[in-house]
């Protein structure tokens, strides 16, 4: 089983969006997470601590930066999407260098259904940080190089919103699923999924108020919830594996077939 860093936005993205699959990796592997928003004193570090606990995901690791929405989440710290993005890549280097995981788990480029600025930008900079910390001439400052082999985007494909979309729709959220052909992972998590929602439970100011996910899924019968809950999607970019160098720029055949049920690196 692959080691595994995941760099999320916001407490609660990381098991929102990929809680069974680090349940899962945990089981074998050493992993991790990466916490743009929110200060390490604030009640959500304490939700995030907890939920990571039961993950079985380490300690908490914060950036420490404002909520593009919430004005209160970092007092006196700039928000995530002003940062300079060249520190906040060097930031999510320095993790990546210390973790050395095998894969990197983050949002997908539309930000998730709801598009939110953190997700996007938490996006752009960890793929930036996944290819600069395997260059040692890239933010020498932050560790030995460490090239990741993967790195994955939680995502939800058009043919796979089913039940969560009117939930959103219904509190005026909106809807940006991707297309279905960028799906290189589907990953059944039925297995951890009550250590899942044990965790999104640790986020227990999400469960309060009209809007949050966390609260839209606790107000709906369990066989809906583990519905939404049981799969795992996920786009996927490749890192360099020293792999043969060719003699010319190809496109190469994009190939359609079975969608792969797991997360892996290169070799395995």
């Amino acid at each position: 089983m692959p080691s595994l860093l995941a760099v999320f936005a916001h407490p609660d993205d990381e098991s929102l969006l990929a809680g069974g699959v680090l349940a899962q990796h945990a089981a074998g592997a050493h992993t991790a997470v990466v916490t743009a928003t929110w200060a390490p004193d604030s009640h959500r570090a304490a939700e995030l601590a907890a939920a990571l606990d039961v993950l079985s995901a380490g300690a908490p690791r914060m950036l420490g930066y404002g909520d593009a929405r919430n004005g209160s989440s970092a007092p006196g710290r700039p928000r995530w999407c002003d940062v300079p993005l060249d520190d906040a890549v060097a930031q999510v280097v320095a993790h990546i260098r210390q973790v050395r995981p095998d894969i990197v788990v983050t949002h997908d480029a539309l930000g998730q259904l709801t598009g939110h600025p953190d997700h996007r930008r938490t996006h752009q900079v960890t793929l930036l940080a996944v290819e600069a910390a395997g260059i040692a001439h890239l933010h020498p400052e932050a560790g030995e190089p460490w090239q990741p082999r993967a790195l994955y985007a939680a995502t939800h494909p058009q043919s796979g919103i089913g039940d969560l979309g009117p939930l959103l729709c219904g509190v005026g959220k909106t809807l940006l699923a991707m297309p279905d052909e960028y799906v290189a992972a589907a990953v059944n998590v039925t297995e951890w999924i009550d250590r899942k929602w044990r965790a999104i439970c640790s986020h227990s100011s999400q469960l309060e108020g009209e809007r949050p996910l966390p609260a839209l899924l606790s107000r709906v019968d369990t066989e809906r919830r583990d519905r939404i809950l049981a799969i795992e999607y996920f786009t996927r970019r490749s890192l360099p594996t020293g792999g043969p160098v060719t003699s010319a720029l190809t496109s190469g055949p994009t190939v359609h077939g079975e969608v792969p049920s797991r997360l892996t690196s290169p070799h395995q």
